[in-house]
């Protein structure tokens, strides 16, 4: 049992080798709290949760940090330009990203950590820094020199002299402009903590490395984030800890993005498609499984025609647990193990893809079993199954789906009582053997989205996929 991972530092995959046998700790670059989150923020979160529950699965015990970058230029000027304070737009911000987490079934993280609540640590750092020779103090902001580390872009693999490093406005004081903020000087009416070098707030960099550093040590497994992380924000958060002292990560995991005509989805190109409206159309954990079924470090091209396949294919396999489910005459426990396939397949960096080809595989020998009515195979399948759902988030069983493949409890039993009605003219005209008129009434009922199936306990109904 081995789990191997693409290692961004190494550009190979590993062998994952924990630094304590048994335990891993991660690190997850969370939300930046400027506003609500669309699904490919949300993605990030999700493919680092199917790792998480990979490695529980394989016995490991995990510490799980995600933080919250609760500070920024983005929010600062979203207060400025709206007239409120800076902490509600972040906390308002916060709570809809833990709410979409939620819905798409995330376990909560060990530590979830605000970056305003650790500036003493990010000051400790930073005297460090400018002690070792690393950092400088200049017009009340602190900057990194960057030749000062030898390490500097080997995650990137920049070249120096090709650097052009982002930079915000008051970075004033600069010995090199390649230099990058860890500390800025704050402006009349912005949020400021005080320093030893004066008012000012966290750059953006310094706030994750000190974070990290005061939760999981000198020395963690795995730092996670989306591609988009790796330079400026990764590249310095290894800086600034290495500078520091600190080993950091062992492993570096990055996660792909959801597209849009081939463009990153991103509110600046106002193409996002924000969780909260998108849970509104589409049931929570089709969208997990629309998201969270790709390997992590593809892109996902965004569009209605790839989530209807996604929740055909869901169906598939809600389908056959609720017919083995009636069978049996009572829930079937989860397999105590997944099928050696879909372990191979997991262990070999999160291969979801050809993890999720096992169970829609054991879907159709399940399906089998029941045609040829051996239900002690069809009770076995489906045990594996949930073992394998259970692993992706994805076991509609589970607790935390319960009730949600209703699509609202209120609106499904007005639906529920009126469906109920046409079944019962319907199988009023099967008893009288009025065919033409029955199957009339089931066409109808197709032709509005519902899939009646014909069941030993009678007729039961569910939303088919969208036209």
């Amino acid at each position: 049992m081995t789990i191997r991972l693409y290692d961004t530092s190494a550009r190979q995959i590993r062998d994952f080798v924990p630094l304590a046998a048994g335990c891993v700790s991660i690190y997850l670059c969370g939300a930046t709290v400027q506003a609500a989150p669309h699904i490919g923020h949300i993605r990030s979160g999700l493919n680092f949760d199917i790792m998480r529950r990979w490695f529980a699965h394989r016995g490991y015990e995990v510490t799980f940090v995600r933080n919250v970058t609760d500070i920024d230029d983005k929010i600062i000027a979203k207060s400025a330009e709206q007239g409120r304070p800076w902490w509600s737009i972040g906390y308002e911000n916060e709570r809809a990203f833990n709410a979409g987490y939620d819905a798409l079934g995330c376990l909560p993280p060990t530590y979830e950590p605000r970056a305003t609540g650790h500036v003493p640590e990010m000051v400790e750092m930073m005297r460090g820094l400018i002690e070792r020779g690393h950092a400088y103090a200049a017009e009340g902001n602190v900057y990194f020199d960057v030749r000062s580390y030898d390490g500097y872009l080997q995650l990137s693999n920049q070249e120096l002299d090709d650097l052009r490093q982002p930079s915000g406005e008051g970075e004033t004081g600069k010995r090199d402009q390649r230099d990058f903020a860890m500390w800025k000087a704050s402006k009349p009416g912005e949020p400021s903590w005080e320093t030893p070098w004066g008012r000012g707030r966290p750059g953006w960099h310094l706030e994750c490395s000190a974070m990290a550093h005061k939760y999981l040590g000198t020395a963690f497994d795995i730092h996670g984030g989306g591609i988009d992380l790796i330079f400026p924000h990764h590249e310095n958060e290894i800086a600034q800890a290495k500078a520091f002292g600190d080993d950091f990560a062992g492993y570096w995991v990055h996660n792909g993005w959801v597209t849009m005509s081939g463009e990153k989805m991103s509110k600046s190109l106002g193409n996002s498609v924000l969780v909260s409206e998108m849970v509104k159309t589409w049931r929570p954990i089709v969208l997990r499984y629309y998201l969270g079924t790709p390997h992590y470090r593809s892109m996902i091209e965004y569009s209605e025609e790839a989530l209807r396949e996604a929740e055909s294919a869901f169906a598939r396999i809600e389908g056959f647990i609720q017919r083995v489910t009636e069978k049996a005459g009572e829930t079937v426990a989860p397999a105590a193990e997944v099928p050696p396939a879909f372990a191979e397949a997991m262990d070999d960096d999160l291969g979801v893809p050809q993890a999720l080809a096992i169970v829609h595989t054991t879907v159709r020998q399940g399906n089998s079993a029941l045609a040829a009515d051996d239900k002690e195979a069809a009770v076995a399948r489906l045990a594996e199954v949930r073992a394998m759902l259970g692993v992706l988030g994805l076991d509609p069983l589970d607790d935390h789906w319960a009730g949600e493949g209703d699509r609202g409890d209120d609106l499904h039993g007005v639906v529920d009582t009126l469906v109920r009605l046409v079944l019962d003219q319907r199988q009023s005209a099967r008893a009288r053997k009025d065919w033409a008129a029955a199957d009339a009434i089931r066409d109808q009922l197709n032709q509005s989205g519902l899939v009646i199936e014909d069941s030993p306990s009678g007729p039961r109904w569910t939303l088919g996929p969208r036209q």
